[in-house]
């Protein structure tokens, strides 16, 4: 971890704003992906009923393996994605999915991107990028140049009148991810959902967009939703961590609580290949998981290594790992909670406790 990092670390211990009035709520929201022809339709539950909240001010990392879901899910919270079933709301007010109420709701809830240098249309300059959010939601106004190098400024380009000309080929990895950055920030948006804003820049720039991040939030009070596979970064500037296995949620809880003091066995199995966790990483058995194919009982126990090693026989919950769903986690409040039978067989936070 980057001197960068571990400042931001700090930040993120230090200023985040807890379970506050949900700005952002999702409640058992759940996506259903078709595909074939007549009986063979095949049905993959991208999201499999999830109940999460992001409080006014508040950072919360998404974080699972690469087909989770969690990109499924932020893509609903922008409204980019209508759900099957379930409901998004904005401060408390279900989503209008007409033109008029998903123009309204982009003012306030914005995307960043992944992949600056794919987000960036090359033979835009900087200015058309970022002014580009205005025009297609205003029209042009009278301050769009104000409002335009306000908002590099805001993203950390200064002097911004310098950048306003140049083309993405001329600016650096993570010079680019602050104009995406930049781009969300014109329309002075309440939340940012970002999915892996960090994975395609160098480690030396990493700490410097994370930092970033935090600053908005402490500075303009933003909140963020950041989907990553990358659990350092979800410890360097997450207030809340949900792991995602499958389509749900299994654990979520203060970053400390789910980081430092894991309970759910994918959770273990996913802080064990960490270099700085120190012991033997933990090998799950079987093929990655299939959403087409979500098995009965807890969808993590053809893969989880507590069956295997006798804990859940012990504990008396090897059946009901098999046939019994663990349930949907409560998506708010303070309480540490685990969708595991095994956990729950401990006296540990469980569904019904949170």
């Amino acid at each position: 971890m980057s001197t960068t990092e571990t400042d931001a670390s700090a930040s993120a211990s230090d200023g985040g704003q807890g379970s506050g009035t949900p700005i952002l709520s999702a409640r058992g929201v759940r996506v259903v992906f078709t595909s074939g022809f007549g009986g063979g339709r095949a049905a993959a539950r991208a999201v499999d009923g999830v109940d999460l909240d992001v409080a006014a001010g508040e950072i919360v990392a998404l974080v699972g393996e690469s087909g989770c879901g969690k990109t499924t899910l932020g893509r609903v919270l922008l409204g980019l994605e209508r759900p099957t079933a379930g409901t998004v709301s904005f401060e408390g007010s279900p989503l209008r999915y007409s033109s008029r109420g998903l123009r309204a709701y982009r003012h306030r809830v914005q995307l960043v991107q992944q992949d600056p240098t794919g987000s960036l249309n090359p033979r835009r300059t900087v200015y058309e990028s970022v002014a580009e959010g205005l025009r297609i939601h205003g029209g042009t106004t009278a301050d769009e140049a104000e409002r335009v190098t306000r908002a590099l400024a805001r993203a950390g380009l200064r002097p911004p009148e310098r950048f306003l000309s140049r083309y993405p080929y001329e600016l650096s990895g993570g010079q680019r991810q602050r104009v995406v950055i930049a781009g969300a920030l014109v329309l002075e948006p309440e939340v940012l959902v970002a999915d892996e804003p960090v994975a395609s820049l160098d480690a030396s720039v990493r700490g410097e967009i994370l930092r970033l991040l935090l600053d908005l939030r402490d500075e303009l009070g933003l909140s963020a939703l950041i989907a990553t596979h990358d659990l350092g970064l979800a410890w360097n500037i997450a207030d809340r961590v949900a792991v995602m296995y499958l389509g749900r949620v299994v654990e979520l809880g203060t970053v400390e609580e789910v980081l430092s003091g894991p309970r759910h066995p994918y959770t273990r199995a996913l802080l064990s290949v960490l270099p700085e966790a120190g012991g033997e990483p933990v090998v799950l058995a079987g093929e990655p998981p299939d959403p087409a194919k979500v098995p009965g009982g807890c969808r993590f126990h053809p893969r989880c290594p507590v069956p295997a090693s006798g804990e859940a026989e012990r504990a008396g919950v090897a059946d009901r790992c098999r046939t019994e769903d663990p349930g949907i986690l409560p998506g708010g409040g303070d309480a540490h909670v685990t969708a595991c039978h095994w956990v729950r067989a401990l006296g540990q936070a469980s569904p019904e406790a949170g």
